[in-house]
């Protein structure tokens, strides 16, 4: 987790110096999702991700480098500094910014993986935004009829881009999930271990029951949706700071350890940051 805090600070700095093509999406506050979730996976499952995506990478594939130099458009870069921080293809990774779009492309892997009679799976992260858009809902009857080995984790961070999730939710999450049978758990925490337990119990009933089961995550993110769309008040943001994931976590740890581990991820970002910056150009 603080290897992803410490990535995403570190790119906002990088945006403001204009050293990144494009914006960015940071995933600060949600933290505990991506690590609670991914580090139950295999090497040979696939995540597939979307706009908010450095904190999915960075969990499935421990590589800051390479997807530093493709925010900055560098040769180093995953896919040679043209997909961007949205548009990532990296083994058994794929990320794209298209809301909805990339539900398709989960169920196509997931189909893949059944025809092929593997025990992997496929993890689709998708928004609470996610769930204004048609293809989701003729996706999730495709993958519930054809029982895919899927998990579809909505990450709620209470807004679609700027809009509060009251002014454009209609019922509850979790509904419109259990209306195509498919098995759905929802979980109000920020804590790490919390989540990788839960999603634990899913991952491994997905391998033997081939079929496709949904963990929503009611949780908030700290930063702006991009770089200068937010309208939140600072004392909204402030009260949810309070559940901040790394905090948790840190209460469980010895201080020693954590002020160890602090030093050593902010050396290793730092490093990393600086290699991205000396890197060659892509042509």
């Amino acid at each position: 987790m603080l290897l992803i805090r410490y990535f995403e600070e570190g790119v906002l700095k990088l945006f403001e110096q204009g050293k990144l093509f494009g914006t960015t999406h940071a995933y600060i506050g949600q933290e505990a999702n991506a690590v609670g979730v991914i580090t139950n996976l295999r090497a040979k499952d696939t995540v597939v991700s979307n706009h908010r995506c450095h904190g999915h990478y960075i969990t499935h594939k421990q590589n800051p480098y390479a997807l530093l130099c493709e925010m900055m458009g560098k040769k180093d870069g995953l896919c040679s500094g043209r997909g961007g921080s949205q548009h990532i293809c990296d083994t058994n990774f794929f990320s794209n910014g298209v809301q909805g779009g990339i539900m398709p492309l989960a169920a196509g892997l997931a189909f893949s993986e059944k025809f092929n009679k593997t025990d992997n799976i496929i993890a689709v992260f998708i928004g609470d935004g996610t769930l204004g858009e048609g293809v989701l809902y003729e996706t999730l009857n495709i993958v519930s009829k054809w029982e895919l080995p899927l998990l579809i984790v909505v990450e709620n961070n209470r807004y679609a881009q700027s809009t509060k999730i009251e002014l454009t939710l209609a019922g509850k999450i979790k509904d419109r999930f259990t209306a195509f049978n498919i098995d759905t758990q929802e979980l109000d925490t920020f804590n790490v271990s919390k989540i990788h337990q839960v999603s634990s119990i899913m991952i491994n009933k997905i391998r033997k029951s081939n079929k496709p089961n949904c963990l929503i995550l009611n949780t908030y993110r700290f930063a702006s949706h991009s770089k200068s769309d937010d309208g939140r008040s600072q004392s909204e943001v402030e009260k949810w700071k309070r559940k901040d994931p790394l905090i948790i976590a840190e209460k469980e740890i010895d201080n020693n350890v954590v002020e160890d581990i602090q030093s050593e991820i902010r050396n290793l970002i730092s490093n990393e940051i600086q290699m991205a910056i000396e890197a060659p150009m892509a042509k």
